[in-house]
């Protein structure tokens, strides 16, 4: 069976967590910060877990992670 390719644009974006589930950035915190408010910023920097529905779909793009 040939090697698998991993998705260098996935690996670049998730990394595993000791216990095998992959953690992932919340999305929005790059532009239009002006109209959110603190409280929404500083909970978009924390990190959050992928959710199952998408599990089978990364396994696929990231084989060896």
């Amino acid at each position: 069976m040939p090697k698998l390719k991993t998705n260098k644009a996935a690996a670049k974006r998730f990394s595993v967590t000791g216990t095998g589930e992959l953690k992932r950035q919340k999305a929005g915190k790059q532009h239009i910060l002006t109209k959110k408010t603190r409280k929404t910023k500083r909970d978009l920097r924390k990190t959050e877990l992928v959710n199952s529905a998408n599990k089978k779909t990364m396994k696929k793009i990231l084989p060896y992670l």
